[in-house]
């Protein structure tokens, strides 16, 4: 991969600047007649990077007759619509079936017949374990149970608990999701509980939470409240850490006034003040509108981290990468953040001001010392 694939260029200065390098994941199905193609942007863009013309993304058109309605049907929490891909569709959800909780359609769980990962930010919440201690872990947000799935097949000692407001998503989950089959094959490591996640608590505290609270669209209120985050603090265990997708300006909200990207932006200045230095952004796209995921604790070593990443996480030598990207902001001083792109071959990072138009752009190919890049 070549720091040309990469297309590192100076940013936009924003409160809080997001590197260009996303997954993509709740994806927005426009309403367009049934004579055309469905048109969707995900909120997490697939893993896999080709970067040719013919390449197909999520961004891309699934024409009507690849797509066929399950499901759909309103529950007293959401508008519930259940998507079958075709097999033969040319698209990256090919053969998924996609699950949409809002009037947008944004997604917000996709399972696959004959594979776990996803290539969505999902597969980035499952590169959580390494990095923290023993014991359970908790998915606030557990739609029908794709980041669950993924987590106990691929760490055969993890413990999960799931909370989901809604439990029609659930009845959803098992019926056409692969739940039932997955609550009867782990009975002792998998506990779902409808009702508030914010309320979520297990003995001796959660060795690490994964965050993911929409309604309607966009980040639910709490999030951009401290006290939300001192008290999901509160309830790790020492050494433990919190995942958050903290969206962006491509997720579409039901209501217009809430923007994605601003909406992010208070939810990371909430989260800092609760965390200080030990918060960071892992940016999973290449776009400014690109979402991101938040992660607290202490920055993990890198190298060792992706050493202990079940092999399908970690992309094959000398290919380009299609499983995990880390894209990481380190604090390296007060309002000083590092944006770091941990690759097989090339690391390319950023250096920046919250607030300030300086930014200075580095990349580095491999060892010895990084060098500026002058862009």
């Amino acid at each position: 991969m070549s720091l040309t694939a990469l297309q590192i260029r100076p940013f936009t200065p924003y409160p809080i600047q997001i590197s260009h390098h996303t997954y993509r994941r709740i994806i927005k199905l426009s309403s367009k007649t049934l004579s055309k193609p469905l048109q969707i942007k995900s909120k997490s863009q697939e893993t896999h990077h080709d970067f040719t013309p013919q390449t197909r993304t999520q961004d891309d058109g699934i024409p009507i007759e690849d797509v066929k309605i399950i499901a759909k049907f309103k529950s007293r929490h959401n508008y519930i619509r259940v998507l079958e891909i075709s097999r033969k569709a040319d698209h990256p959800f090919a053969g998924s079936r996609l699950l949409l909780l809002d009037a947008p359609g944004n997604i917000h769980s996709i399972s696959f017949l004959f594979k776990s990962l996803t290539n969505t930010y999902f597969d980035v919440f499952a590169a959580l374990p390494p990095i923290i201690p023993p014991g359970p872990i908790g998915i606030l947000g557990f739609g029908a149970g794709s980041v669950a799935r993924l987590l106990l097949e691929l760490y055969p000692g993890v413990v999960v608990h799931g909370w989901e407001l809604d439990s029609s998503v659930i009845d959803v989950g098992r019926e056409f999701f692969g739940l039932k089959k997955l609550e009867k094959q782990y009975p002792d490591r998998l506990f779902i509980y409808v009702g508030n996640a914010l309320s979520a608590k297990v003995k001796d505290g959660f060795s690490g939470i994964l965050v993911d609270l929409f309604c309607k669209g966009s980040l639910i209120p709490e999030l951009q409240d401290p006290n939300t985050w001192e008290k999901l603090r509160k309830s790790l265990r020492k050494g433990g850490r919190i995942m958050v997708n903290v969206g962006g300006s491509c997720v579409e909200a039901e209501d217009k006034r809430r923007d994605g990207k601003v909406l992010m932006e208070d939810t990371l200045k909430a989260m800092h003040q609760v965390f200080g230095d030990r918060l960071f952004v892992l940016n999973l796209g290449n776009r400014k509108d690109d979402s991101s995921l938040a992660l607290t604790g202490k920055l993990p070593d890198l190298d060792a981290w992706k050493k202990v990443l079940p092999r399908s996480l970690r992309a094959p030598a000398g290919q380009c990468l299609n499983a995990v990207m880390v894209f990481v902001f380190i604090p390296v001083r007060i309002n000083t953040y590092i944006s770091l792109c941990a690759l097989p071959s090339v690391l390319a990072f950023v250096l920046w001001k919250i607030g300030e138009e300086m930014i200075v752009p580095f990349c580095w190919g491999g060892g010895g010392d990084p060098k500026m890049l002058l862009l």
